[in-house]
């Protein structure tokens, strides 16, 4: 029986040289892969008290959505700027080179619920740390995040040390 991490693939030098690159799509195009990974996840969060996922774009969304379903809770989109038709509120990070926007609808997060937040990778944590603002921001709390891969050379976890926060995979390096 292949483990989770057999359906990872790994591109030397992408997206420039010295990069190991960590590819989820291997995963999620294999259906035993997909629903492993799935499973595992589902798993991982079975016991947390949670009313809500949220998941950021987009791989957030391929993982975050089955999760709400399973569990029978409703899943909530945090998205690229621009992107959403309603009133939203919006968070800024920093990228390598410069800076990046994501936003909720102002009305997906009531205040007192508790989110899971739910995304494919943590590299720098910037995206999901600005998601979780967000969350706080509405007046939610966020009571789990939960990474499919974590890149530990890049020191993520550190920007989202007042969070509970799992990865199914830990990758050493960047």
């Amino acid at each position: 029986m292949k483990k989770l991490e057999d359906y990872i693939r790994c591109i030397p030098d992408f997206p420039s040289k010295g990069i190991m690159f960590r590819d989820i799509t291997s995963v999620i195009q294999d259906p035993d892969g997909l629903k492993l990974a799935i499973d595992s996840m589902i798993e991982a969060v079975r016991d947390v008290d949670f009313d809500v996922v949220v998941g950021t774009e987009s791989r957030g969304f391929i993982f975050g959505m089955p999760i709400a379903y399973a569990l029978g809770k409703g899943f909530v989109p945090c998205r690229k700027k621009g992107k959403l038709p309603c009133e939203t509120v919006t968070a800024s990070y920093a990228l390598e080179y410069g800076t990046a926007e994501i936003e909720i609808h102002k009305d997906a997060i009531k205040p007192g619920q508790k989110v899971l937040l739910v995304d494919d990778l943590i590299a720098t944590g910037g995206t999901i740390e600005a998601c979780a603002g967000l969350v706080e921001e509405l007046g939610g709390e966020v009571v789990k995040i939960l990474f499919l891969l974590e890149l530990a050379g890049l020191k993520g976890r550190e920007k989202l040390a007042k969070y509970d926060v799992t990865s199914l995979i830990t990758y050493e390096g960047k």
